[in-house]
């Protein structure tokens, strides 16, 4: 028993004292690893060589939050967040590397400034839209003044939790007016430099000659892809003679590479079979229900969509006009991913006015003043050239922002009104389009939240009685039951189960039949993934954890498990010639076919059509009548603005020698150029060169001054 005893007290202090081991090793290692909370510096990244601290950095993200909240009256929720955090982080550049510039300058923003934007003659829009009453559409000044004072000096007696109320609006006005205060230091820092573009008389007329010479050519053009790659012989040193020449293509910020692998999580066949089991369960229900409506939203997925009410006109594709008799029940039927119970409720008509509009959207980065008259500048000049008989629907393609930009701009038929039953637009679209007496292109832009719009009617208001229905509506995503997501999970850890290395990642994946995705030049502050839509824990794995050939754990993005290795990286500067060897190759094979097919028409004599039929098939002959310098592209070299320049060059009757494009050779013969005769005034053309350059300048400052600034992101290691 004696021995027992010994037995247990050693056997107690071993204990003790490997427990001891374990909490050290790992209190220890969460001080001193990655993320160690000692050695950590707490830094986010540096602007302008200046570092940013985690506080600093949480604390611009607690202002746009402050800020998001006195605009929306609400908090932000998950899908706000990383895009606060952006801004926050746009704010915090403008801080420390534009805000300087202004103060080089004397870009200041006066008392009075400030108070003209908030009641005086240039009322900031935010400050409108929230001091208007909607009875009477009037702008209260006095409002805006008593709201001012009131958050001067807290309320006198007031209870904690006013008190705490106040100081939240008194917070949310400062950033607001901050700010309003920066947003008006950068438009007249912008608007300084923008005012200095300058164009001389020779400019202007260039351009005048540039859109008005006009040149008669024919040409031989000769493709690259006509010369086979067994033919030519690119050695190393053509690789780093075209790297050199183009290095400045091959600028790069710090990116890293990846590849990964998806596992993803489907509904089984089993789980779609008991979903419509259970369904036809309920349908039964559904027909005897008396409270239609109440009895969808209790036992819908969608609340959003148990009562629908449409006309006869945007009748849901999977309702036909059999179906549509009160007191029907359909289903349960299989659209879009969901398993549709629908029960037709009432049957009508309604008197409605419907018009039809095409639109060309020219939206703005941000709702600074800046960009606003950016995008409405960009507009203008359009309406313009459509006004001069440019097309619209070609001009809607070219510019439009938004999903009519393919239909030429083409919104088809909509209601006026703001029932969501039925397809309407914002009021400020709606008003001039319904205004309108005469179909055709509006005169002046149309401004709605979404931006500047030009707008045509195709067809003018009209009325008419229209049939209407109404249903209840179940709708039951076909979602993957807990042992369809187990299944997943078991295989993607399956997979991920002593990897180590890239070969032995490909080779597995290869074995398992599975998709190599490859993630490359992945920025530290992307979001996305290839189709991955929020990667943002595989990014941050890739920056903070990861080293070349390290496998991951198996990240869960809700409906899809993902294994990932990281492939490389390239820091800040230029890309190695390694690394842009692949998508260089193609230029420099065609640079030596180039040179074959370039020694061989010089060998050549005669007309265009002899040296053409000497060369062979290959080789094809085309006229141009109406050649500009402006001209966007030619047939067979395409838009290549160095062919067009070459092509114009040559005197009438002579002709370039032989000369590389993009995409292949070309040897052109000047037939006839016609130069056009000077003009008394080449305002007109000064003026458009002037508006290029400002639209140019307006989105390029902040761009160049941050280009500048030395940036350095690190923000992964938090967020």
């Amino acid at each position: 028993m004696a021995v027992i005893g010994r037995i247990r007290e050693k056997m107690g202090i071993a204990v003790v004292i490997f427990v001891f081991v374990a909490i050290s090793a790992f209190v220890l290692g969460d001080l001193l690893g990655n993320n160690s909370v000692l050695l950590n510096d707490k830094s986010v990244g540096s602007i302008a060589g200046e570092s940013i601290s985690i506080d600093e950095y949480q604390q611009a993200i607690a202002e746009r939050e402050n800020s998001y909240i006195m605009q929306y009256r609400q908090q932000p929720g998950d899908r706000q967040m990383p895009i606060l955090r952006q801004q926050a982080w746009e704010m915090l550049i403008v801080k420390h590397a534009i805000e300087s510039q202004f103060e080089k300058v004397g870009s200041v923003v006066t008392l009075e400034e400030m108070e003209d934007m908030l009641y005086g003659k240039n009322v900031n829009p935010s400050i409108r839209q929230s001091f208007t009453d909607p009875a009477t559409g009037e702008f209260d000044v006095q409002a805006v003044k008593r709201q001012l004072k009131s958050l001067q000096n807290p309320p006198e007696g007031a209870d904690p939790s006013v008190l705490s109320q106040w100081e939240n609006q008194r917070v949310q006005w400062e950033v607001f007016q901050n700010e309003l205060m920066t947003s008006r230091a950068r438009i007249k820092y912008e608007n300084l430099l923008i005012k200095s573009t300058y164009v001389t008389k020779a400019e202007a007329e260039q351009n005048y000659h540039s859109q008005t010479d006009v040149a008669e050519v024919k040409y031989i053009y000769v493709p690259y892809f006509s010369v086979s790659d067994s033919a030519i012989n690119v050695t190393d040193a053509d690789y780093r003679a075209y790297y050199d020449k183009n290095k400045e293509k091959y600028k790069t910020e710090y990116t890293r590479d990846l590849k990964y692998v998806q596992f993803p999580v489907t509904a089984s066949a089993d789980d779609s079979l008991a979903l419509r089991t259970e369904l036809e369960k309920l349908a039964t229900d559904f027909k005897n229900a008396t409270e239609d409506s109440l009895f969808a939203a209790n036992n819908t997925d969608n609340t959003a969509s148990a009562e629908l009410k449409f006309s006869s006109a945007n009748r849901p594709n999977y309702l036909s006009t059999e179906d549509l008799v009160v007191g029907n029940v359909k289903g349960p039927f299989v659209t879009n991913g969901s398993y549709y119970l629908v029960k037709v409720t009432s049957v009508g008509k309604e008197k409605l006015d419907s018009a039809r509009a095409s639109h060309i959207l020219f939206q703005w980065n941000s709702a600074s003043e800046a960009d606003k008259a950016e995008a409405k500048a960009r507009a203008t000049k359009v309406l313009q050239e459509i006004k001069g008989g440019a097309s619209f629907e070609d001009k809607a393609r070219e510019f439009g922002t938004d999903g009519s930009a393919a239909n030429g701009g083409d919104l088809g038929w909509f209601f006026s009104g703001n029932d969501n039953n039925y397809q309407h637009m914002v009021p400020a679209f709606e008003k001039p389009v319904f205004d309108a007496t005469k179909p055709g292109l509006l005169n002046e832009l149309v401004e709605t939240d979404f931006g500047y719009h030009i707008v045509k009617v195709t067809n003018v208001k009209r009325s008419k009685d229209i049939n209407t229905y109404s249903v209840a509506q179940i709708e039951r995503q076909i979602s993957a039951s807990d042992a369809s997501i187990n299944e997943a999970l078991r295989k993607a850890e399956a997979f991920a189960n002593d990897l180590s290395g890239l070969n032995s990642f490909t080779e597995r994946a290869s074995q398992e039949g599975l998709t190599v995705y490859d993630g490359k030049e992945i920025g530290v502050a992307e979001r996305r993934l290839n189709t991955l839509p929020d990667a943002r824990a595989i990014i941050q794995w890739l920056f903070r954890d990861a080293s070349k050939g390290d496998v991951s754990k198996v990240f869960d993005l809700q409906d899809v498990y993902v294994v990932a290795v990281m492939t490389g990286e390239a820091e800040k500067g230029y890309k190695s010639l390694d690394q842009v060897k692949d998508e260089i190759e193609p230029a420099v094979k065609n640079e030596a076919k180039a040179k074959i097919i370039i020694d061989k028409l010089t060998t050549l004599t005669g007309s265009i059509d002899e040296i053409a039929a000497a060369y062979g098939s290959d080789a094809t002959v085309s006229t141009s009548n109406d050649l500009k310098l402006s001209t966007a592209s030619l047939p067979g070299p395409g838009f290549d603005p160095k062919a067009i320049g070459e092509a114009f060059a040559p005197e009438n009757g002579k002709r370039t020698k032989p000369f590389a494009t993009d995409r292949g050779v070309m040897l052109v013969e000047m037939q006839n150029k016609t130069i056009a005769p000077e003009i008394a005034d080449y305002a007109a053309y000064k003026d458009a060169l002037i508006q290029s350059a400002t639209n140019r300048n307006t989105s390029g400052i902040g761009d160049a001054i941050k280009d500048k600034a030395n940036i350095t992101d690190k923000r992964y290691k938090y967020f």
